[in-house]
């Protein structure tokens, strides 16, 4: 009895899944050597697909490129949508917002350098800006269900700024003052509890009698 084996490139030619692979194998890709150094070739050795599967399934690297990232972003959204999810008041929905903030976000290097290749392509080319402002839009929407859209607004703005001191200072990490941060911006997000420092003295109101 002999075996006939079927060979390799019949069985491969069936992949139903490869577009989505190709894309995958681009973001670890862009990852290792960033947008500058992501070519056909290199995704398609990642991705273990033949160079002309690249201009089958994209129409080019832009295209390749921005559904990497538009797949990344939204991978970031949903992680966030869940932690928040849990959260049914203001202490719990502060509380998941920080855990966000600390363990969630920028998680391992891969996140944190995907994260900033997209935010330079998005400040180099800006037919990559539709990506960031629907992932700050769902941000923002997240933080809706839980605080008023100014203070959203705010925080989701904070997130952006913690995480990247956090990814890149050097020196070891408070995680007191990612708490101490967000309590201060929902608090003073209250108008009944809003004081006017008392060096400013443009915005300190004028006593009777007093000369400007």
């Amino acid at each position: 009895m002999t075996t006939t084996r079927t060979p390799a490139s019949v069985i491969r030619r069936y992949d139903p899944h490869r577009r989505d692979r190709i894309i995958d194998a681009c973001l670890d890709v862009i990852a290792e050597v960033g947008v500058v150094g992501t070519s056909h070739r290199r995704v398609a050795e990642a991705a273990d697909v033949p160079l002309g599967s690249m201009t089958y399934h994209f129409s080019g690297m832009h295209e390749l490129l921005h559904e990497a990232f538009d797949r990344f972003a939204h991978t970031v959204s949903d992680q966030f949508e869940r932690r928040m999810a849990g959260a049914d008041d203001e202490p719990a929905a502060k509380a998941a917002l920080a855990q966000s903030i600390i363990g969630d976000i920028f998680s391992d290097q891969r996140d944190m350098v995907l994260t900033h290749e997209l935010y330079t392509a998005a400040a180099r080319d800006p037919s990559f800006r539709d990506i960031t402002n629907a992932w700050m839009g769902r941000s923002r929407r997240v933080l809706e269900q839980h605080f008023d859209p100014v203070t959203a607004r705010i925080l989701d703005a904070l997130i952006e700024g913690l995480t990247i001191h956090r990814a890149l200072d050097i020196g070891p990490q408070d995680d007191r003052i990612v708490d101490d941060a967000i309590a201060r911006v929902v608090t003073a997000a209250d108008p009944s509890d809003w004081r006017v420092p008392a060096t400013d003295v443009r915005m300190t109101p004028t006593e009777p009698g007093d000369t400007q």
